[in-house]
């Protein structure tokens, strides 16, 4: 045989097997996987990024304790007063509430851990502790992005419900707090119901809600209780949680989310904890000084939840933001909101407590290149950082003021990118590779493509962004040149056409708006008829 015809042989040789490598990897592609080997899932296990040295918690500890000593909260109302006071708590002649050093840690020690938050769908429950890491969104926007007229409008009730049903297919955003307020909906109990309603027919994932008064959280728990099939069945199951600031920054109580707070503990509600002060205005400007408030601040808020009820569940909400000092405005996408959730999520898992902080908070109010950052950087070090539950991760611009529902799709491609990184790198014997590559240097066709591993870690190892592009040039130029606007702006019109979910039946429904009449706001044509 010719020597050309041997290099025709086995250069065909070679076609073929990359030819057989793409159409084994088209197969694998094809194929579904199960949840626990999926190559991004919730749950996966940060922790490998801290801004704060051992030393440095404790000294945040240690201040935390002398504040809630020596300085102690104002504003309690007389139900917080008797349940604190109960478990040992004083009550100054200045009306400020103190807590000593030992009620702090007994409280710690006794406190709720480990626990999961459910969904209407069990697929969807989490478990809440150690360094487990799950993305979702939160907010409460007063503006909906339209992207493609570039302009901010009001937010409507209808566009909660979108923003719902969006986040219930989007695999890497797994948990619903509501996103936006219905400024279409002007009496605060209808609002604070309907809200909840919109959240809980489009999402059968977790969702997170919050009350204006305590009167409001009673028919909310009676809808509630009748879609769980009885209050027993959603003691048992809780599926909202409620987002609950029941601290005024700087160490002041929320006289209303108090009650609110008592009601939803009373009624099975876990509750997030959460202190929301800004640093270099209702927070020290020292980014070490914003995280000893909030700690103290959401301590405080432990002690109550377990004077009231021990052993709730109760999540240590951390949310300090940042202030760009040369304004005094909200900087949510900032390097320095990055470090502080990240040490906040540190100081939760100091205390072995289920941490929530916020991350995603661009100030861009566009999903744009500065967007793409942001987010990006401050998602993805809450995430090394091991915080349990990563509020404001998707959707949200201009510092909290308004959402976008093309940014659900791109930022549920962004966050499994986060997740990649969360999860690292596997060393084993086996990810080690040395009888791989011995096989393809020394027997094989000298690349990897149609190879046994390659063809098993494709879809295991490796995360594909949905809408993101990975096009070459050419193929770019012969789809008509998309970016990743157009793209989300495509799959956002398609979602919102096909996808009307029905874990809550027909039959519940048809009931829940004879209870509750004209107080229903959505109307059933909007929600897939």
């Amino acid at each position: 045989m010719s020597v050309a015809l041997e290099k025709q042989e086995a250069s065909s040789d070679q076609r073929s097997r990359r030819s057989g490598g793409r159409e084994a990897r088209r197969a694998m592609r094809a194929a579904p996987l199960a949840d626990d080997i999926r190559p991004v899932r919730p749950g996966l296990e940060g922790g490998s990024y801290g801004p704060l040295s051992q030393n440095d918690q404790e000294r945040i500890h240690e201040a935390v304790l002398t504040l809630l000593e020596t300085v102690g909260f104002a504003n309690a109302i007389p139900s917080c007063i008797e349940a604190l006071t109960r478990v040992g708590a004083t009550y100054g002649d200045d009306g400020r509430v103190r807590l000593p050093r030992a009620l702090v840690l007994d409280t710690i020690k006794k406190a709720a851990r480990n626990f999961t938050l459910y969904g209407q769908d069990p697929k969807h429950d989490m478990l809440i502790q150690g360094k487990r890491v799950h993305y979702g969104t939160a907010g409460a926007a007063v503006h909906l992005v339209d992207v493609e007229k570039r302009e901010y409008r009001e937010s409507l009730l209808q566009d909660i419900y979108d923003a719902a049903r969006l986040v219930d297919g989007l695999d890497n955003i797994h948990f619903f707090q509501r996103t936006m307020v219905p400024r279409d909906i002007p009496d605060p109990l209808e609002m604070d119901f309907n809200t909840l309603y919109a959240c809980v027919m489009g999402t059968s994932k977790h969702v997170g809600t919050s009350f204006t008064v305590r009167e409001n959280v009673k028919p909310a728990l009676d809808m509630l209780y009748a879609i769980a099939g009885g209050e027993e069945n959603f003691r048992a199951r809780p599926f909202v949680s409620n987002s609950n600031c029941f601290v005024v920054p700087p160490m002041k109580f929320a006289e209303d989310a108090c009650g609110v707070l008592e009601a939803c503990v009373e009624g099975g509600i876990p509750i997030l904890l959460l202190s929301a002060g800004q640093a270099g205005a209702t927070a020290p400007a020292a980014i070490a000084g914003a995280v000893v408030q909030a700690v103290a601040e959401v301590l405080m808020g432990l002690v109550y939840v377990n004077a009231i009820k021990p052993g709730h569940p109760a999540i240590f909400g951390t949310w300090p933001f940042v202030s760009d000092l040369r304004t005094g405005a909200m900087s949510g996408g900032s390097a320095e909101q990055a470090v502080l959730t990240a040490a906040c999520a540190q100081m939760a898992q100091y205390y072995d407590l289920p941490g929530g902080s916020a991350a995603g908070m661009t100030d861009s109010k566009l999903p744009d290149i500065q967007s793409g950052y942001e987010k990006g950087i401050t998602d993805v070090m809450a995430g090394l950082a091991g915080l349990n539950l990563v509020y404001e991760s998707a959707g949200m611009h201009a510092s909290l003021l308004g959402f976008c529902l093309e940014s659900l799709i791109i930022d549920n491609d962004m966050l499994g990118h986060c997740l990649r990184c969360v999860r690292g790198i596997e060393v084993t014997d086996e990810a080690l590779s040395i009888d791989t590559i011995t096989d393809v240097c020394l027997k094989g066709p000298g690349h990897y493509l149609g190879n046994e591993q390659t063809l098993k870690l494709m879809q295991t190892e490796y995360f594909y962004p949905a809408v993101g592009d990975r096009f070459s040039p050419k193929e770019w130029n012969e789809k008509g040149r998309p970016d990743i606007l157009q793209r989300a702006i495509a799959e956002k019109k398609r979602v919102l056409a096909e996808r009307f979910p029905r874990h809550v039946s027909r039959l519940v429904d048809d009931k829940l708006r004879a209870r509750f009449g004209e107080m229903i706001k959505l109307p059933r044509n909007r929600m897939g008829g």
